[in-house]
């Protein structure tokens, strides 16, 4: 599905990540045969943030909001909308985000809900709350991608335990009839990959197996987990990713009259080093138009892209004009993508 281009824009971003870090060293102790440097070859990435047995989604919410409301020019009261995006919310219900609202102070007048989306998460809350300023019943609104996944991965199952890392980001996203707005953008989903990526025993599959779910079993690459614990078919999700992520930007600047020549920047889902680098081969993308955001932060899922912008226009990596392409994909499966002029005039440093 192709969409359009929206009304709206983003004003700002920020973003938080957990005290708690878990660098290749310590990851190499834990996995007879593995060291540092084999594991930053497989992904790309030297550490990761990690909640501790204390911090919630919530909790990264929240301190990301923050982050962004400290620098004055956001006031909280003046927000219309709240949605969080997360997979690994505080609780089964209500949504976390009721719980980010209240600890937030925002106005009760404020839309609240949370979706349940991942890898492509911050760009179907871009579609979702962009559609709604782009009606003209909202001027603005606080998209929040927050996620844990280190609360379902075993210590020991190295398939996860080196890819991902615990962060959140908030957006804020206005009105912009006067700019080039956001998008189009462009859907896809195909659910057979649903179990490539999966907590199996979790939901209401959870009080279906009560005697069997904490048991340990080891796969045939070593892996050790329980069947309450993240399963991810690394293989099956390379072979997605290489057969979808191309064609879709290819499709998206088709439908926009872009080329790559014209995208000054790519920013895609940071899902690993190894994946982003074959990606971009098949594109022929060049080097300086790749953004890579991962080596100290991992992959943040739903919070990845929105991490990537911000850490990107920090570093001086992506400037005031540039147009970027987005890409997610991932769990589900599913993929989406969006095209964006990067306006940081009203970014506050």
């Amino acid at each position: 599905m192709a969409t359009l281009s929206l009304n709206c824009e983003i004003s700002d971003i920020a973003y938080y990540l957990p005290s708690m870090v878990i660098d290749n060293a310590e990851l190499a102790s834990r996995y007879n045969g593995w060291d540092e440097n084999k594991i930053f070859e497989k992904t790309g990435i030297r550490k990761r943030h990690v909640v501790n047995s204390n911090e919630h989604v919530s909790d990264l919410a929240v301190n990301a909001a923050l982050n962004l409301f400290k620098k004055g020019y956001i006031n909280p009261v003046e927000i219309e909308t709240l949605v969080l995006c997360t997979q690994t919310p505080d609780y089964a219900l209500p949504g976390s985000s009721y719980i980010v609202h209240e600890r937030l102070g925002l106005p009760k007048r404020c839309i609240t809900f949370d979706f349940n989306q991942g890898c492509t998460g911050f760009i179907y809350g871009l579609f979702i709350v962009g559609n709604m300023i782009h009606s003209g019943c909202l001027k603005n609104a606080l998209l929040i991608t927050s996620e844990t996944y280190s609360r379902w991965y075993h210590p020991l199952d190295k398939s996860v335990t080196t890819i991902f890392g615990d962060g959140a980001a908030a957006i804020y996203i206005r009105s912009a009839k006067d700019t080039p707005g956001i998008g189009p953008f462009i859907f896809g989903t195909d659910g057979k990959g649903f179990k490539n990526l999966t907590v199996p025993y979790s939901g209401s599959h959870k009080s279906s197996h009560k005697n069997d779910e904490l048991k340990e079993f080891i796969d045939e690459s070593g892996n050790v987990r329980t069947l309450a614990n993240l399963f991810m078919n690394g293989p099956e999700l390379f072979r997605f990713a290489i057969s979808t992520v191309p064609s879709m930007v290819e499709n998206l600047l088709s439908i926009s009259k872009e080329s790559i020549e014209k995208i000054d920047k790519f920013v895609f889902h940071q899902a690993n080093s190894y994946m982003l680098k074959n990606i971009q081969k098949i594109l022929d993308i060049p080097d300086h138009k790749m953004i890579y955001e991962i080596e100290n932060i991992g992959n943040t899922v739903s919070a990845s892209i929105p991490i990537a912008l911000k850490s990107a226009y920090d570093k001086g990596n992506i400037s005031v004009g540039d147009k970027l392409l987005l890409a997610g994909f991932g769990v589900g499966y599913s993929w989406a993508g969006t095209i964006l002029t990067w306006n940081p005039a009203v970014l506050r440093a």
